[in-house]
């Protein structure tokens, strides 16, 4: 007699893409996040080892806010303080951090050219925070940083060595949008920081709009993909029009409230995001504000090219361009 027996197969349902960006992120229906990119970290080097020092610190333990701090040579240190640049590293406000090898080696280079003092801030990332969260930590970085402006704050780096007469922020592509968001925090009359902001500097910065321009009308599939993007990295406003990722829009502050007094915005020729930048730079140049803007293309390249490029000629002229904006003597009230 043959004997029969009932078997039932279970078979665990694999998790689902449920959101990809090429070369970005990849969200799967599970929840999980999976970044593709710049997921590398490598230490921070102190001289005699290395020509820039480095270290990491803890800004907001709570928010899990950090920052990789970068000091020059020490002779370049010695008995004279030297310009602070506060910079947010790009992105698309969801991959990348300070502690990476492209922007370690960035800020490296930056700071050892320009002569700086520089806190590259880690904030938190969609889509596990989305916006408003890294203007938030961009915010409270910057309060950390004006904690020191009568040279008693927590970190001895920033006691001895940077120039609160000469604060500047920088960042490119979505660091860039940051700075441009906090500069116009800064800018409040009921923002009190404690100290004055001189100078930001917008390396192909991450605007856009609903209604195309310039080149973007060519670019179909790049326009596609930075539609798709926003919505992602802020649902709560994924309008493409609001004044967080376009500050050029009818509706938005009017940039007079601008809290620097001098700006500079580098755009790329290849860049999908270039014209953008050049919008920004001529309304702010007739919006009424005080300060001095300047522009600075870059041909034959595209979008932040000199972050991961460092070898090339036209980064090399590009960080000499930033760091002749951070020594420059500032402009008159």
């Amino acid at each position: 007699m043959e004997s029969s027996t009932n078997s039932t197969t279970i078979t665990d349902e694999q998790p689902q893409i449920a959101q990809e960006f090429p070369h970005i992120i990849r969200v799967f229906t599970d929840g999980r996040v999976e970044r593709l990119r710049e997921t590398d970290i490598v230490p921070p080097s102190l001289y005699p080892h290395s020509v820039v020092s480095s270290k990491d610190i803890t800004l907001d333990s709570q928010n899990n806010i950090a920052a990789r701090l970068f000091l020059p040579p020490p002779q370049s240190t010695h008995n004279h303080k030297l310009p602070i640049v506060i910079y947010f590293h790009g992105g698309a406000f969801c991959v990348n951090s300070p502690f990476n090898a492209a922007y370690h080696n960035y800020l490296t280079a930056l700071v050892s050219k320009a002569n700086v003092v520089a806190v590259s801030v880690q904030y938190r990332l969609a889509p596990e925070h989305p916006l408003p969260a890294a203007y938030d930590d961009a915010w409270t970085a910057l309060q950390w940083v004006a904690s020191h402006g009568k040279n008693n704050g927590p970190e001895p780096w920033l006691n001895e060595h940077a120039d609160f007469e000469r604060v500047f922020l920088a960042g490119d592509s979505a660091g860039a949008n940051i700075v441009h968001n906090i500069v116009m925090m800064a800018g409040h009359p009921d923002m009190n920081l404690g100290i004055d902001i001189l100078g930001a500097c917008l390396s192909h910065p991450y605007f856009w709009g609903s209604t195309p321009i310039g080149s973007e009308v060519l670019e179909l599939g790049k326009r596609e993909l930075v539609d798709r993007l926003w919505p992602f990295i802020c649902p709560s406003m994924p309008e493409s029009d609001n004044l967080w990722v376009n500050p050029m829009a009818e509706d938005a502050p009017s940039l007079a409230w601008l809290g620097c007094r001098r700006v500079f915005v580098c755009i790329a020729e290849k860049d999908v995001l270039k014209d953008r930048g050049r919008l920004y730079y001529e309304a702010l140049s007739r919006s009424g504000w005080t300060g001095v803007v300047e522009i600075e293309e870059t041909e034959g390249k595209g979008h932040a090219f000199h972050i991961h490029d460092l070898e090339c000629d036209k980064a090399k002229e590009l960080i000499t361009s930033m760091a002749e904006f951070f020594n420059r003597d500032a402009p008159p009230f």
